[in-house]
């Protein structure tokens, strides 16, 4: 445990105090029956979004009228036996493990007068599903603890990846399945003796369910001429669509502003990522001459990361779900839409460190046995595509997810346009102090006022900020796209700067 010396303690303390508790900050008192409590809200910001505990304060709310902010101070010393209970029942009672824990000790002094600590816990957003064993799995609402159904359970599972769809036993007709693609397959991983079917269980691409062999997800997806129609009929997709726009929008109306016809991809995996990298490589290499203008504009994108963005969105998509992925070219940029979210622990505002986790491992692990295996970079493939395109002076690739719809998606976005010497002083800004203003990209950018402004406007346009709540012009402050500050910033740099940890936000 990390304690917090004397002199930025106080700020700290004043913080916690004016803050909130909200989807990823919580108070609690160390009191008696609170261990129980403070496990449960563990294990709900483990499965959410990580958040911070703040214990040895209490609820805003049981302040009596007219009492100091400070009267809610009482400190681990109110139950320091409570204390040391819940650190045993944190190593002891998660299933699996929790990790990703921080504890950052502050001295205060409590409401008593008499001098104490309280305690910071950050809880990290985890790659897995957790429960408090005999005490239920539990997710995190806007400012309290839900515990989870078992149907609720299930789809954590699958969100985090810790469980797979392409893993999962389909009824198909293995007929289906013994298919060129098959016999490429075989070229490169090696002849198998038996018949198909216990070759496909032999390799893992199918199980013994009531007495026959059935195939995998995994395997329909490998090597069927049609795997989307087949998965159709169980209510899920596996197609790509290539859609070619006139203009920097989708307009609505009678008459699309398609530039042409969309087009559709389908086949075995090996094949669709083959024909969609060439499909949209073809169509970039053209080039697009900007409506009204006569202007013909190249794409500037490198190769390896469109090749990568592709291989990604089909590789890790969730193939439960009912939606093709959408590949989208306009004027200014491309956009690929992947079913599903981010497996694991990654965020928008992570992917870039973090790189990509294999959601689903028996697609990734088989598709490079085929002769001419796609670019699988083992988790290195998305760091790669960050660096060329900052070799390429463009602005880096953008991802947001979309979970306020019918079929939750991840969109990743690659600007065709020269990224400004001043984005990545302002990217690096706020990642290390939070939302930024028109002020501070003035004093970045040695600009004035109305070329911030200007600056700003663009960024938000082109979706690299979005623009926070503020009562004036004036007040107005911006941050990166799924980064909205859900408590003082200082908060979460606290617990990180003083642990050593690098990440700035919750």
């Amino acid at each position: 445990m990390i304690d917090l010396p004397s002199e930025r303690a106080k700020a700290r303390i004043e913080l916690l105090l004016a803050a909130a508790e909200s989807r990823t900050l919580d108070f609690k008192r160390i009191g008696k029956g609170q261990v129980t409590r403070m496990m449960e809200t563990v294990c709900a910001f483990a499965n959410t979004d990580g958040g911070i505990i703040a214990i040895g304060i209490g609820d805003a709310k049981d302040l009596k009228p007219g009492a100091p902010p400070s009267a809610r101070l009482f400190g681990i010393e109110e139950n320091p036996e409570a204390f040391d209970d819940l650190q045993r029942e944190i190593m002891t009672r998660f299933e699996p493990a929790m990790g990703g824990l921080r504890w950052l000790r502050v001295p205060c002094t409590l409401h008593n007068g008499q001098p104490g600590h309280i305690v910071m816990l950050r809880v990290e957003k985890s790659d897995k599903v957790h429960s408090i064993v005999g005490k239920g799995t539990w997710t995190r609402m806007d400012a309290s603890n839900r515990e989870m159904s078992a149907s609720e359970i299930g789809e954590l599972q699958y969100q985090r990846g810790t469980r797979s769809a392409t893993s999962e036993p389909i009824a198909v007709d293995l007929r289906l399945l013994d298919t060129p693609a098959w016999r490429l397959f075989l070229q490169g991983r090696g002849s198998l003796t038996g018949s198909f079917a216990e070759q496909l269980f032999k390799i893992g691409l199918a199980k013994e369910v009531g007495g026959e062999m059935v195939p995998l997800r995994a395997a329909v997806l490998l090597f069927a001429e049609e795997p989307g129609s087949l998965l159709a009929v169980h209510d899920a997709r596996a197609d790509v669509r290539v859609m070619v726009y006139d203009g920097k929008a989708v307009l609505t109306g009678a008459t699309p502003n398609f530039r042409k016809p969309p087009r559709t991809v389908r086949g075995p995996l090996i094949e669709q990522i083959d024909a969609t990298v060439a499909l949209v490589l073809n169509e970039i290499a053209q080039g697009v001459t900007l409506s009204g203008s006569g202007f013909r504009a190249k794409h500037a994108y490198p190769e390896r990361v469109v090749k990568e963005a592709v291989v990604n969105a089909i590789l890790h998509r969730d193939y439960r779900l009912n939606r093709d992925i959408f590949v989208r070219i306009f004027d200014d940029r491309i956009e690929v839409e992947s079913p599903g979210v981010f497996p694991g622990n990654i965020t928008p505002a992570t992917i870039g460190r973090a790189g990509s986790k294999a959601r689903n491992p028996l697609l990734a692990k088989n598709l490079r046995e085929f002769p001419l295996p796609p670019n699988i970079d083992a988790g290195e493939g998305v760091k790669m595509m960050f660096t060329e395109m900052d070799a390429a002076a463009l602005y880096p690739p953008q991802y947001s997810v979309s979970t306020d719809v019918a079929v939750e998606t991840v969109t990743l976005t690659l600007l065709n346009e020269e990224r400004p010497a001043a984005w990545a002083q302002v990217s690096d800004w706020i990642d290390r102090n939070g939302p930024i203003a028109n002020r501070h990209l003035r004093d970045i950018a040695g600009v004035d006022t109305l070329e911030a402004s200007r600056m700003l406007r663009n960024w938000v346009a082109q979706r690299l900020l979005v623009a926070l709540p503020a009562a004036s012009r004036q007040q107005a402050r911006y941050t990166k796209p799924q980064k909205p500050p859900t408590e003082p910033d200082s908060l979460s740099n606290t617990v990180d700067n003083e642990s050593g940890n690098s990440e700035k936000s919750l």
